[in-house]
Protein backbone atom coordinates (compact mmCIF):
# COMPACT_ATOMS: atom_id res chain seq x y z
CA UNK A 1 0.00 0.00 0.00
CA UNK A 2 1.21 3.58 -0.65
CA UNK A 3 2.61 5.85 2.20
CA UNK A 4 -0.53 8.04 2.79
CA UNK A 5 0.17 11.35 4.17
CA UNK A 6 -2.76 13.67 3.01
CA UNK A 7 -6.75 13.04 2.69
CA UNK A 8 -7.61 15.49 0.15
CA UNK A 9 -11.24 16.99 0.03
CA UNK A 10 -12.54 18.20 -3.52
CA UNK A 11 -16.13 19.75 -5.00
CA UNK A 12 -17.23 18.52 -8.45
CA UNK A 13 -17.73 22.36 -9.27
CA UNK A 14 -21.65 21.41 -10.38
CA UNK A 15 -24.80 23.48 -9.81
CA UNK A 16 -27.39 21.82 -7.97
CA UNK A 17 -29.24 20.94 -10.93
CA UNK A 18 -26.63 18.64 -12.36
CA UNK A 19 -26.25 14.79 -10.91
CA UNK A 20 -22.00 14.01 -11.34
CA UNK A 21 -20.92 11.12 -9.94
CA UNK A 22 -18.39 8.99 -10.52
CA UNK A 23 -19.29 7.22 -13.88
CA UNK A 24 -19.47 11.07 -15.02
CA UNK A 25 -16.49 11.91 -13.90
CA UNK A 26 -14.28 9.05 -15.16
CA UNK A 27 -16.16 10.16 -18.71
CA UNK A 28 -14.46 13.57 -18.09
CA UNK A 29 -11.27 12.41 -17.20
CA UNK A 30 -10.51 9.77 -19.95
CA UNK A 31 -11.56 12.55 -22.79
CA UNK A 32 -8.80 14.42 -20.57
CA UNK A 33 -5.93 11.68 -22.00
CA UNK A 34 -6.17 9.73 -18.28
CA UNK A 35 -5.25 6.38 -18.64
CA UNK A 36 -7.02 5.71 -15.22
CA UNK A 37 -10.21 7.75 -15.71
CA UNK A 38 -11.71 8.90 -12.51
CA UNK A 39 -8.55 10.98 -10.54
CA UNK A 40 -10.40 10.80 -7.20
CA UNK A 41 -10.65 7.76 -4.88
CA UNK A 42 -14.26 8.56 -3.78
CA UNK A 43 -17.13 10.42 -4.92
CA UNK A 44 -19.65 11.76 -1.74
CA UNK A 45 -22.97 12.06 -4.04
CA UNK A 46 -25.98 14.36 -2.59
CA UNK A 47 -28.10 11.47 -1.40
CA UNK A 48 -24.89 10.37 1.06
CA UNK A 49 -24.08 7.01 -1.69
CA UNK A 50 -20.27 6.91 -1.40
CA UNK A 51 -19.05 5.87 -4.99
CA UNK A 52 -15.79 4.70 -5.37
CA UNK A 53 -13.19 5.60 -7.81
CA UNK A 54 -9.49 5.02 -8.03
CA UNK A 55 -8.61 2.13 -6.12
CA UNK A 56 -6.38 3.33 -3.17
CA UNK A 57 -3.54 1.20 -4.46
CA UNK A 58 -3.35 3.65 -7.55
CA UNK A 59 -1.86 6.98 -7.12
CA UNK A 60 -4.91 9.54 -7.90
CA UNK A 61 -5.19 12.14 -10.31
CA UNK A 62 -7.09 15.08 -8.22
CA UNK A 63 -3.97 17.47 -6.81
CA UNK A 64 -0.88 18.42 -8.74
CA UNK A 65 2.48 17.21 -6.58
CA UNK A 66 0.72 15.45 -4.35
CA UNK A 67 -1.15 12.49 -5.33
CA UNK A 68 1.67 10.09 -4.91
CA UNK A 69 1.30 10.24 -1.31
CA UNK A 70 -2.56 11.22 -0.87
CA UNK A 71 -6.48 10.24 -1.45
CA UNK A 72 -8.81 12.37 -3.62
CA UNK A 73 -12.34 12.43 -2.04
CA UNK A 74 -14.74 14.49 -4.53
CA UNK A 75 -18.66 16.06 -2.93
CA UNK A 76 -20.97 16.07 -5.71
CA UNK A 77 -21.60 19.89 -5.84
CA UNK A 78 -19.73 23.01 -5.25
CA UNK A 79 -21.64 25.70 -6.86
CA UNK A 80 -25.08 27.20 -5.96
CA UNK A 81 -27.43 27.86 -8.51
CA UNK A 82 -26.03 30.80 -10.08
CA UNK A 83 -22.96 28.95 -10.55
CA UNK A 84 -20.95 30.47 -7.80
CA UNK A 85 -18.60 28.65 -5.25
CA UNK A 86 -20.39 27.61 -2.39
CA UNK A 87 -20.58 24.72 0.10
CA UNK A 88 -23.46 23.17 -1.24
CA UNK A 89 -23.32 19.64 1.20
CA UNK A 90 -26.66 18.10 1.81
CA UNK A 91 -26.86 16.58 4.85
CA UNK A 92 -26.87 13.44 4.18
CA UNK A 93 -22.90 14.30 2.33
CA UNK A 94 -21.82 15.69 5.43
CA UNK A 95 -23.03 12.18 7.16
CA UNK A 96 -21.42 10.46 4.68
CA UNK A 97 -17.75 12.34 4.00
CA UNK A 98 -17.37 12.38 8.11
CA UNK A 99 -17.95 8.58 8.20
CA UNK A 100 -15.49 8.11 5.56
CA UNK A 101 -12.98 10.37 7.32
CA UNK A 102 -13.42 8.61 10.25
CA UNK A 103 -12.90 5.32 8.56
CA UNK A 104 -9.78 6.48 6.41
CA UNK A 105 -8.51 8.03 9.67
CA UNK A 106 -8.20 4.66 11.29
CA UNK A 107 -6.40 2.97 8.59
CA UNK A 108 -4.62 6.34 7.76
CA UNK A 109 -3.75 7.83 10.94
CA UNK A 110 -1.26 10.11 10.63
CA UNK A 111 -2.97 11.80 7.30
CA UNK A 112 -4.00 15.56 7.44
CA UNK A 113 -6.80 16.34 6.42
CA UNK A 114 -7.25 19.30 3.70
CA UNK A 115 -9.14 20.95 0.91
CA UNK A 116 -7.95 21.29 -2.11
CA UNK A 117 -7.51 25.05 -1.43
CA UNK A 118 -5.12 24.56 1.10
CA UNK A 119 -2.45 23.27 -1.03
CA UNK A 120 -3.18 25.38 -3.65
CA UNK A 121 -4.91 28.78 -2.76
CA UNK A 122 -6.05 29.29 -6.75
CA UNK A 123 -8.55 26.80 -5.92
CA UNK A 124 -12.03 27.85 -4.76
CA UNK A 125 -12.83 23.76 -3.43
CA UNK A 126 -13.81 22.33 -1.96
CA UNK A 127 -15.75 25.53 -0.40
CA UNK A 128 -15.94 25.21 3.33
CA UNK A 129 -12.71 25.41 5.71
CA UNK A 130 -12.31 21.36 5.66
CA UNK A 131 -9.17 21.58 8.29
CA UNK A 132 -11.41 23.09 10.86
CA UNK A 133 -14.48 21.11 10.25
CA UNK A 134 -12.71 17.42 10.60
CA UNK A 135 -10.14 19.00 13.09
CA UNK A 136 -11.01 15.86 15.69
CA UNK A 137 -9.34 13.93 13.19
CA UNK A 138 -6.33 15.19 12.18
CA UNK A 139 -3.05 13.45 13.77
Amino acid sequence: MRIITLIIIHCSAVRPNKEYGVSDIDNDHRQRGWKYGCGYHYVVRRNGTIETGRPLELVGAHCLHHNRHSIGICYEGGLDAKGKHADTRTDAQKKAMRELLESLHRQFPKAMIVGHNAIDSNRGCPCFNAQQEYADLQP
